[in-house]
């Protein structure tokens, strides 16, 4: 759908945006209406073209992902395994108020008579009505990301996909976390998650709260921080904590995409990255081949 869509997303979209499609090979089939599906991707694209008046690159992405309980009982979706859509744009951002309205009918910040206000409420309705869930990542001045889960569809697949392995969950008390996240909902769950793991937890509210612990000492065994920060970046704390811990190891976690983060050069390619939403299972098993990689970060 998203090939056959990139001519007409060229002559809407107009020349000073550059598409880029990132594709999953494999990805699984969805029962959705499929006229309905385009006029969504033609929805978000529409809205990240409007976030950069100036121009500039636009990310779709594909991708299979697995939900587990915990994401699902905080999005009122079923646990299972899901199609991500996800939509990147490198314009102004949202502010928290803007995030919290975006998906109500007739809410635009777009000067009267450049827009009705019901794109993003269109895609919200068609999600919801097809048994998924849309998530935004934004930053005002950096970007934006939605993220649209669907549900796969098993009706041409007779065969039942042998379930995953759990994860062995093999943390100790003995390891230490340091957790940096400026948004309390989300550093709440990452420490509950961890420390059901069996991990020991240091909370950190922001990046120089925990650069302050890190110069006085404190010596964790993994560096867990968000990338994106209102008043330090988590690759900028990572370079300057290199310079007191050279050896720290860090994992990075962002709600936009790996491919976007990437190649705006917010991060190098090789970087440990987990993408939000993870589920605990991915968490652990990130966690666990950080602090085991060998060598030097």
């Amino acid at each position: 759908l998203v090939s056959g869509m990139r001519e007409l997303l060229g002559r809407t979209l107009g020349e000073p945006i550059q598409i880029e499609t990132v594709l999953a090979a494999g990805l699984w089939q969805m029962d959705v209406d499929a006229g309905q599906l385009e006029s969504t991707l033609l929805n978000l694209c529409v809205n990240a073209r409007d976030a950069m008046p100036a121009g500039g690159k636009l990310t779709i992405e594909t991708s299979n992902a697995h939900v587990d309980e915990r994401f699902a009982k905080e999005n009122g979706i079923a646990v299972g395994q899901y199609v991500l859509l996800s939509v990147t744009d490198k314009g102004v951002g949202m502010t928290a108020d803007v995030m919290e309205r975006a998906f109500d009918p007739f809410f635009t910040t777009k000067s009267v008579g450049k827009g009705t206000g019901l794109g993003l409420s269109q895609v919200y309705g068609f999600v919801r009505q097809s048994g998924g869930s849309v998530r935004i990542y934004s930053e005002h001045g950096v970007g934006t990301t939605l993220k649209i889960y669907l549900p796969r569809s098993h009706k041409s697949a007779p065969e039942v996909e042998a379930a995953r392995p759990p994860v062995e969950h093999t943390g100790s008390t003995a390891e230490v976390i340091m957790v940096v996240e400026d948004e309390d909902r989300v550093r709440s769950m990452a420490v509950e998650a961890l420390r059901d793991l069996g991990y020991s937890v240091l909370e950190m509210r922001s990046p120089m709260e925990a650069l302050t612990a890190l110069e006085g000492g404190t010596v964790p065994s993994l560096l867990f921080t968000d990338v994106v920060m209102p008043e330090m970046s988590g690759r900028e704390l990572a370079d300057k904590v290199k310079l007191v811990q050279p050896s720290l190891r860090i994992l990075y976690t962002t709600g936009y995409t790996r491919n976007a983060i990437v190649h705006n050069g917010t991060l190098d390619f090789g970087t440990e990255l987990l993408s939000k939403p993870y589920t605990i299972d991915e968490l652990a098993e990130k966690i666990r081949k950080v602090i085991e990689k060998i060598g030097i970060l």
